[in-house]
């Protein structure tokens, strides 16, 4: 994803350290950027990059410190390489050291720890993709085994990638037959098969958290709620992501907010976290862990008057965090505009409501839409509501279905 899915707060947090006379640099191996963008030092390195020359880049650059900001969890293992070399050579890195990295990455190795730490998680087992295809030691009966589990766990099942994020390679497993079928593909050598997560269908609310900081000094961000989990994978931006007042919700998530804590402490987090939940019956349920900044960073630091790339900085700088949970200030909600955003009605969405960020959303190099993201503060509620209504009675922006959804939301 580009940069621009940190917009506005990655400038903000680069221009308050150019005010203090301090340079930022940014180092990048996707999408173009501008000073618009990132109004600091900037240059491209190739996609290929390895964590050495990751790490001789900014050293040449002449860093005193460094971030990491990178998406998804394959760039933060890079990142997590290049903070040894980096450190090596006295430049101090906001990143998870590499060990820690590398287990949160492992979907598997992260439910085990999740489970050792008191967090509830799904129930289910791993897919080893070497002992289904016949490679290294020789089980006859391991697909009978995951057979036995399956039926155990209980369908439907979701089978999941042990390594990938943003939802890629997610499947549905409906049945005895599905599975069979699922576990077929492993036997093809060029059916691409890896090992996986296969676990039980949690039905709920997804809701995304970040951490940020270092042991014994956390800050924990509000809960974003980013869609509905069932048995289908769904689009991460299909539907509102929103921060907002959710009563029975914020209160359920106090206790899992101090586990969590407790959970990044052991771990020896430093930097970002981001925490995907469902939330389901009066309870959060943990997906994942990872080692990164979230897909809705900017949503959590609208909601919450903060900037996480600024609590980054501070921590690079030396500079202490407060600790603890970060209060929600008021609405946050995130749209997609899948046609885009007219300019006419761009413009009219600045007069009427507050708008944080609205720009081109690109993923995997593919363009899907324009994203939106507005904030409002608790009792503005049917105001907003009027103005995004007129906007589309006089411009046809928002699309229907994304002003019933806001709508809804609002007059809960």
């Amino acid at each position: 994803m580009r940069i621009q899915r940190a917009d506005p707060y990655i400038q903000r947090a680069v221009r308050a350290l150019a005010d203090e006379g301090i340079e930022a640099g940014l180092f990048h191996t996707s999408g173009a950027a501008g000073d618009e963008d990132f109004p600091g030092h900037r240059q491209r390195l190739d996609r290929t990059v390895t964590p050495r020359r990751l790490a001789d880049a900014v050293t040449a650059w002449g860093a005193d410190a460094a971030v990491s900001i990178s998406l998804p969890c394959e760039n933060a293992v890079r990142d997590a390489a290049a903070k040894a070399f980096l450190e090596a050579a006295g430049i101090p890195t906001v990143m998870t050291p590499l060990a820690s990295t590398l287990r949160l990455v492992d979907k598997w190795e992260t439910k085990q720890l999740c489970e050792r730490a008191g967090l509830a998680v799904p129930d289910g087992f791993r897919v080893d993709s070497d002992l289904l295809a016949g490679r290294g030691l020789a089980v006859p009966g391991y697909r009978d085994a995951l057979r036995v589990l399956a039926a155990r766990t209980g369908y439907p099942l979701m089978a999941k990638p042990v390594w990938d994020s943003t939802s890629m390679g997610i499947r549905t497993l409906r049945s005895p037959a599905e599975l069979d079928t699922h576990l077929d593909t492993y036997r093809d050598p060029g059916s691409g098969a890896v090992s996986a997560v296969v676990e039980q269908v949690v039905e709920g609310d997804l809701c995304s958290v970040d951490i940020v900081g270092s042991p014994g000094a956390y800050q924990v961000l509000p809960p974003c709620w980013t869609g509905r989990a069932g048995p289908e994978p769904v689009f991460t931006f299909a539907g509102l992501r929103w921060c907002g007042p959710r009563e029975e919700a914020d209160a359920a998530f106090a206790e899992v907010a101090r586990t969590l804590v407790d959970f990044c402490a052991e771990l020896g987090v430093h930097g970002s976290v981001n925490v995907d939940m469902i939330y389901t019956a009066g309870r959060f349920v943990v997906l994942e862990v990872n080692p990164r900044i979230g897909g809705a960073t900017t949503l959590s630091c609208a909601a919450s008057g903060t900037n996480t790339f600024t609590s980054l900085a501070r921590m690079a700088r030396g500079l202490p965090l407060a600790a603890g949970r970060v209060r929600r200030t008021g609405w946050a909600i995130e749209f997609l505009a899948g046609d885009g955003i007219p300019p006419q009605a761009l413009a009219g969405l600045r007069r009427l409501v507050r708008v944080v960020t609205a720009h081109e959303l690109v993923i995997d190099g593919a363009s899907r839409g324009d994203i939106v993201v507005i904030t409002l503060a608790e009792g503005e509620e049917d105001r907003t509501v009027k103005a995004l209504t007129e906007l589309h009675d006089t411009t046809g922006f928002p699309a229907p279905d994304v002003l019933g959804r806001i709508t809804a939301l609002l007059n809960r």
